[in-house]
């Protein structure tokens, strides 16, 4: 039992790692004066608060709006390019939200070229003579979310109706029950949990989202912690306002578990859908008009935007900057990348070695749990809950130095990209731990007892039978990882080095200042990249649907 101990007491030291920054803002947020929070809360905390919650409220109903009957589109029936449409609809995931806020405030504020259009058409020459919606408020910011975000629920709900027995469906319509009744009745039950994960999912992204609500100039409570770090220097607010926004996450996550606590569903493989029915006349047309143009509106538009914009703009986008921002980016994502699988090995490693010893076969279980909370942690209060604790350590560091009378060595955690590494490995340490665990669950434990049996200790075993077998999940996982630090913003913001940029963020800053056509480039980038897990996840989903069935 002692043989294994450090990889067990590894994967324990581990998961309180991943708990330190949320430890840390707890602190502050008990600590401290409190008068800027109660000034705070009398005077704009509830419009925070309030704008958060419309903006989640909107964003998941437009989600759903956008995502349910694209689902039931592709999943029941069969019809020109269905095939493609069921990985093609998930490509939005691959653009950044504020990207999408930007180029259709370019393409729908009063001197863009769709009201330009208007006017010429209709010999408008003033606001006034006309009503147009305005894109910069809170209802456009659920729009351009939403028609982000809808792919989580597409692409759970699209399982779910393929999973449906047929049986079921069959037997209903024997006893007479109406296609509305047998909608209501079988079908969606059998769907809601499908539902609930999803809209948790939305509700999540859309509460942790900063650069859109940043460039509509929505206060919520994201741009509240932001506010309160960066213009006032009030770490302790920032932490109690980090505080609530994971109380929301937690409610938004207990109200999806509460949702389907007591629904169980038991189906065989054979009974899964095997049998489509083929639209034909205005039916088709009415399907494949409502599936590309929500397409087109959310990835095609935009990204042909880009491209144009690319092309008239290259000599402003390819330049010394988008090249060391590039390299700044390839830098930080790949170190992230490789230490996060590291970690996300041992860690399963060790919960293999010690899951059948009673005490810490639960503990490293418990710890593979909580080490893949940190997704579930939003960008920017995971980054306000490293802060405190690098600046520490970083000042500690300098005191011993100072007093073996050794040279300084400078803000080696808060002030380099050891901050940026440590909060990509804590945000997407989920991602790699549920891409390898899949992998090591193929892997038979009968070749742990053999290894065993044989005298081998765990290192070896772990080099010699485990990497081999799972060589392709490890690079699945590292692959994930890398591209989702390519795109992370709202950890970067904070984190970032002085006069150190990455992609993300040097793309948002032009977007700030209503210049992205002089980052096009850079922002075709960040969507090409987002691209690859997009499709190799759709694809692979799509083709293990086809072959259970």
């Amino acid at each position: 039992m002692t043989r294994n101990l450090p990889w067990k007491l590894f994967a324990i030291l581990t998961a309180l790692f991943i708990l330190f920054p949320l430890l840390a803002i707890t602190y502050h947020a008990l600590s401290g004066e409190m008068d800027n929070l109660i000034h705070l809360w009398n005077t704009m905390l509830g419009r925070y608060v309030i704008n958060s919650l419309l903006l989640v409220i909107g964003t998941v109903a437009l989600a759903l709006f956008f995502a349910l009957p694209s689902a039931w589109l592709v999943a029941n029936f069969q019809f020109w390019g269905q095939r493609s449409l069921q990985w093609l609809l998930c490509l939005p995931l691959a653009m950044p939200a504020y990207l999408i806020a930007y180029l259709y405030t370019d393409l729908l504020d009063y001197s863009g070229a769709f009201q330009s259009l208007l006017r010429s058409i209709f010999g408008w020459q003033t606001p006034r003579d006309y009503w147009f919606p305005q894109i910069r408020t809170l209802y456009g910011a659920c729009f351009v979310l939403a028609l982000v975000l809808y792919p989580y629920i597409f692409l759970l709900v699209r399982v779910a109706f393929l999973e449906q027995s047929e049986n079921l469906q069959h037997s209903a319509k024997m006893l007479g029950a109406p296609p509305l009744q047998i909608f209501r009745r079988v079908t969606f039950p059998l769907i809601r949990p499908a539902i609930a994960v999803g809209m948790a999912l939305v509700a999540m992204e859309t509460l942790g989202d900063f650069g859109t609500v940043a460039y509509f100039a929505l206060p919520t409570l994201t741009t509240a912690i932001y506010d309160s770090w960066l213009s006032f220097h009030d770490l302790g607010t920032a932490s109690r306002i980090s505080i609530f926004m994971l109380m929301m996450i937690f409610l938004f996550i207990s109200l999806e578990q509460y949702s389907r606590r007591k629904q169980k569903s038991y189906q065989r493989g054979y009974e899964k859908k095997t049998h489509f029915r083929m639209l034909t006349g205005w039916r088709c047309a009415l399907a494949l008009l409502w599936c590309w143009s929500l397409l087109a509106m959310a990835f095609f538009i935009p990204f042909g935007r880009l491209i144009f914009w690319s092309i008239d703009y290259f000599e402003q986008s390819w330049n010394l900057d988008f090249v060391k921002f590039a390299l700044n980016s390839l830098k930080v994502s790949s170190i992230a990348a490789v230490t996060t699988v590291c970690v996300a090995l041992l860690l399963h490693f060790a919960h293999r070695l010690s899951r059948n010893t009673p005490f810490f076969g639960k503990m490293t279980r418990l710890s593979l749990a909580l080490s893949g909370f940190g997704y579930a942690i939003p960008g920017t209060v995971l980054a306000i809950g490293l802060l405190s604790p690098l600046t520490f350590a970083d000042h500690q560091l300098h005191s011993l130095l100072k007093s073996l009378e050794l040279k300084p060595v400078g803000l080696i955690f808060s002030g380099s990209i050891f901050a940026l590494v440590l909060a990509y490995t804590i945000r997407f340490l989920a991602m790699a731990i549920g891409s390898l665990g899949a992998c090591l669950e193929r892997v038979s434990p009968t070749l742990d007892m053999a290894s065993q049996t044989m005298g081998k200790s765990g290192t070896k075993m772990f080099k010699h039978i485990h990497i081999p077998l799972i060589s392709k999940g490890i690079t699945t996982a590292a692959l994930m990882v890398f591209i989702e630090s390519m795109k992370e913003l709202n950890a970067s913001l904070l984190l970032r080095p002085f006069n150190f940029d990455t992609l993300a963020t040097y793309v948002f800053t032009f977007t700030s200042d209503e210049q992205l056509e002089r980052a096009a480039m850079p922002a075709i980038v960040l969507v090409l990249v987002g691209l690859i897990p997009v499709i190799w996840l759709t694809r692979s989903l799509i083709s293990q649907s086809q072959k259970e069935r």
